[in-house]
């Protein structure tokens, strides 16, 4: 929306390079509204733009860019202004830069980094991708407990500006232990001859720096957290990862689910960004696999050719029988992927009470469906013997689909899978196999 109305003017500065005007046209927009209308520029012209602005304002401006369009744009900044730009990113932003360029180019540019950030900066590299040390920002507020309320205003005052929040102060001891939580809040109503100690809460839920951030997440939705610490092995306050990081992980792991129940593979960037090659080499894996089954329904359907040589009317209703079991397996699977996804650590007995919930369903969805396909069957037919094959068929592969994909995402969980992975398409392919057998068995035994 601001793209259209501001595009234009920015266009009129770039074409008269008004630095200054272009300076001011920055500093008056929030940095996420000037990001949007830089969307729609070349890359060299998002940098003319940025140039024009303190190194603060650029990093604040660039972290809003989407993560392709910022690579587009560093391979177009020369190394001294690239490195002062990095500085000035947080350091959870500027390591999912770096991860994505190149080796090379990084190792170039991190000599001309100042010594803490490029400290910071091998040190959240060094993390194994998707964990808490990965997605963590190591600025954040830290006092010692042995002072009193007024001290700790004090060195909160020359912390804060390099702190991403402050809401909350972690209590470290001489090892950078963490020993416990005092909130902002608290600090600001305490008498100022107060001991800190006092106000510390030593009962602090953290989280350790190999978690994985979909874990963390999930925490720090449990407690309603603006952040929550990040601790190594020994206790030691290694980070901190706050909400907007929370809620970009959610985002991603909801969207990453969603692909892998349609059997795609997860796209690192958005659809529109992302390259023909990518979406089909993302794409035609699943599809080769999926043609497995169908070929062994066809192999079904060649096994009682004979059977429905003989009675035709069976032809008629194997699409009526295969959408009930696939939608209904289908159906079963999300609820119980999303059910997991909510709750990780879903403990055993709650899964026995989901697989009992999703068998009681399938005995009531499966009568409700056997009830109207009999019904529909014996108008078409007219034959009371067709309609209560096709009815039986019709509860028994409608339970058989319910439990399969209620039972197979479990399955998945319990061999430290993704229960994700457990496709949709893949689920309706399995469920199709297994409903073409039982529709011709239960009229072998029905008709015989």
């Amino acid at each position: 929306m601001y793209g259209r109305l501001l595009l234009p003017e920015l266009q009129v500065l770039l074409d008269e390079n008004d630095t200054a005007g272009i300076k001011e046209f920055c500093d008056a927009l929030y940095p996420a509204v000037t990001s949007e209308i830089l969307e729609e520029l070349e890359s060299q012209d998002v940098w003319r733009v940025l140039s024009c602005c303190e190194p603060e304002k650029q990093a604040e401006i660039f972290q809003f860019l989407a993560l392709p369009q910022q690579i587009e744009i560093v391979d177009v900044i020369e190394r001294g202004p690239l490195s002062k730009l990095i500085e000035e990113m947080a350091p959870d932003d500027r390591v999912d830069l770096l991860s994505r360029m190149d080796d090379e180019r990084v190792e170039e540019l991190l000599p001309l980094i100042a010594q803490a950030e490029r400290s910071d900066i091998r040190k959240l590299l060094s993390y194994p991708e998707d964990s808490a040390g990965a997605i963590m920002t190591t600025e954040y507020a830290s006092l010692p407990e042995n002072i009193s309320v007024a001290q700790a205003l004090e060195k909160l005052r020359l912390q804060a500006p390099d702190s991403e929040i402050i809401s909350y102060i972690y209590i470290v001891d001489e090892g950078r232990r963490l020993q416990g939580i005092v909130s902002l809040r608290e600090l600001i109503f305490a008498r100022p001859t107060r001991p800190l100690s006092e106000l510390t809460n030593r009962d602090v839920i953290s989280v350790r720096v190999d978690d994985d951030q979909e874990f963390v997440a999930q925490q720090m939705a449990k407690y309603d957290f603006v952040a929550i610490p990040v601790v190594d092995h020994q206790n030691q306050l290694v980070g901190i990862v706050t909400h907007d990081d929370a809620i970009d992980i959610m985002q991603e792991e909801a969207t990453e689910d969603t692909y892998r129940l349609a059997a795609v593979e997860p796209l690192e960037d958005s659809y529109l960004s992302t390259s023909l090659r990518t979406v089909v080499q993302k794409r035609i894996g699943w599809l080769i696999f999926l043609l497995v089954p169908s070929f062994l329904a066809a192999k079904v359907l060649q096994h009682y050719e004979g059977l429905s040589d003989k009675y035709e009317w069976l032809v008629l209703f194997i699409p009526l029988i295969l959408a009930s079991g696939g939608n209904a397996g289908s159906q079963s699977a999300t609820l119980i992927i999303r059910a997991m996804a909510l709750e990780s650590n879903i403990p055993q007995g709650d899964l026995t009470a989901l697989l009992r919930k999703e068998i009681q369903l399938g005995l009531m969805l499966g009568g409700v469906l056997a009830s109207i396909s009999f019904i529909i069957a014996w108008a078409f037919t007219a034959y009371l013997i067709q309609a209560t094959v096709v009815g039986l068929a019709v509860f028994l592969v409608v339970l058989m689909g319910i439990s399969a994909g209620g039972m197979l995402p479990m399955g998945f969980r319990r061999l430290g899978m993704d229960p994700a992975l457990m496709s949709n398409p893949f689920i309706t392919a399995l469920v199709d196999i297994l409903g073409l057998v039982i529709y011709f068995q239960v009229a072998i035994y029905l008709v015989s």
